[in-house]
């Protein structure tokens, strides 16, 4: 693969990834590290995909897998964990999302980002994280329904 392929690569799917690691993490160097090794892995493949949504599910899939994976790992366990908020937020009401999807527990946090965030429909999800489309869809009622716990009936849409 040629450098200017991989740049094109990388340009077209870092922003994508990186959100993704984060959302999963909630740890910005870690979302670092998964982001960096996730183009490794990628440009180390050397399969072919048939489109750029193949492509761009194969990244998601190994960001989740590297996510999990860190998250087991034994020095994740014995770090300190520091909830930084991402300055993406422009009013108060989004950082207070936000805020409310970062606390989601990861299996649902994992789901409403990859739904609400990149676009990804019920089946597109249960294909990455392994999982059936009506666990997907449970899962994502059991989030909204926190999400409107802890936001209140003003955020309801």
């Amino acid at each position: 693969m040629e450098q200017a392929q991989m740049a094109a690569i990388y340009d077209r799917y870092k922003n994508t990834v990186y959100r993704t690691a984060v959302a999963y993490c909630r740890n910005v160097q870690d979302a670092e590290d998964i982001t960096h090794d996730v183009f490794i892995a990628r440009f180390t493949h050397e399969a072919a995909f048939p489109d750029d949504e193949a492509e761009k599910a194969w990244l998601l899939r190994v960001t989740v897998n590297k996510c999990k994976n860190l998250l087991k790992s034994f020095r994740r366990r014995f770090t300190v964990h520091l909830d930084e908020a991402l300055n993406v937020c422009e009013t108060p009401a989004e950082h207070a999302v936000l805020d409310a999807v970062s606390g989601l527990p990861a299996k649902y946090r994992i789901i409403v980002h990859l739904y609400y965030y990149e676009g990804y429909s019920v089946k597109e999800i249960a294909q990455m994280v392994k999982r059936s489309e009506s666990a997907v869809q449970t899962q994502l009622y059991r989030a909204r329904k926190l999400l409107k716990a802890e936001l209140g009936e003003e955020f309801e849409s």
